[in-house]
């Protein structure tokens, strides 16, 4: 009888220390949220684009007007007029850089490109910044084939995929309030 009470102790401390490590850190998506129940209708204007690189804020803003769609039931529009909050971004640099290279040739076999971008969530009605990151950097890596005129068409799926990573990163980012 004495094995058995034992046994019960080392079982109630087993489940107690396992109900207390379920509600640490752990939440749905969604939940934990510092933006105010009357915000449903987010703007997302185009973001800006302090680079070079062509159209890479059209692609940004695309994205994430996507990612909001399709992972909250916020409202998106384009324009503030009429909205609780708006979503603004600036393309900061885009960088591209040599990562792998062929040992007998030398040549670069495979790149990473590297987005930096400041974002920043205001509620219009209280001019408060709900979320703000002035450093979002993502990077991305992508093969180049032998052909020098394939190296400019790889990088632009290689940017899609990671505009797509930005902003399903930067939804969730938002919404669970990280």
């Amino acid at each position: 009888m004495h094995a058995s009470v034992k046994l019960n102790a080392r079982l109630v401390t087993t489940l107690a220390l396992a109900g207390l490590s379920v509600g640490c850190g752990y939440h749905e998506a969604g939940h934990a949220t510092s933006i105010p129940p009357d915000v449903k209708t987010i703007a997302i204007p185009m973001f800006v684009n302090h680079t070079p690189r062509y159209r890479i804020e059209q692609m940004l803003t695309a994205a994430v007007t996507r990612a909001f769609v399709e992972q909250t039931n916020f409202q998106v529009t384009h324009t503030t007029a009429g909205a609780d909050a708006v979503l603004q971004g600036t393309v900061n640099s885009v960088e591209t850089a040599a990562v792998t290279f062929d040992p007998s040739t030398g040549r670069a076999t495979a790149f990473e490109i590297q987005v930096t971008a400041a974002v920043r969530l205001t509620d219009l009605h209280t001019q408060k910044v709900l979320f703000a990151n002035p450093r979002y950097v993502f990077r991305e890596q992508y093969q180049v084939s032998e052909s020098a005129p394939a190296l400019f068409e790889e990088d632009t799926p290689a940017l899609e995929r990671l505009s797509r990573d930005f902003a399903r990163t930067l939804v969730t980012d938002i919404v669970e309030n990280f």
